[in-house]
């Protein structure tokens, strides 16, 4: 239907792992009135274009507003949303080829942050993985829901943390 689920582990340092459930909606239009479903219980998002094509960079403005009007925090606040400018390997075209203006249009339009990456080539993956899990912990540590995220689980008989939202 168009929807992809992946599990990303993160090493958050030695003792502790975190398990990020990811839904890539791909964005589609014709899967826009679904979007509420895959957002539900959501506690922080990627919005990903891609660099060599500005029309993907154009939709951004939409996807960020379809996520901020159907999922919010405890006190009606976005959730933190970063945004990740995809294929940095390849050639850069537009807005993305300025990252002056990236840190503007990021700032300016409620994005925590923003990342060039490249899934490719493994660019700022974990960096802006670990950026983004590191502003939903100061959330949830505001708004003292943050132990019921943290599981204890036994790895290869070392005590680690999982966090799953």
């Amino acid at each position: 239907i168009g929807v992809d689920f992946a599990l990303k582990v993160l090493n958050w340092d030695d003792n502790i792992l975190i398990r990020l459930q990811l839904w890539d909606i791909a964005g589609q239009e014709r899967f826009g009135n679904m979007t509420r479903i895959y957002y539900k219980e959501a506690v922080g998002a990627f919005l990903v274009f891609d660099v060599s094509a500005p029309s993907s960079f154009n939709a951004v403005l939409k996807w960020k507003h379809d996520l901020d009007t159907k999922v919010c925090l405890a006190d009606g606040q976005p959730i933190p949303c970063l945004l990740l400018a995809n294929k940095c390997d390849a050639k850069k075209e537009g807005i993305a080829a300025d990252p002056e203006m990236l840190e503007k249009f990021s700032k300016e339009n409620n994005f925590c942050g923003w990342y060039y990456t490249s899934a490719k080539e493994n660019t700022n993956i974990e960096e802006s993985a670990k950026f983004l899990v590191g502003k939903v912990c100061i959330i949830l540590i505001i708004f003292g829901h943050l132990n019921q995220f943290f599981e204890y689980l036994f790895l290869d008989s070392t005590k680690a943390k999982t966090f799953c939202p």
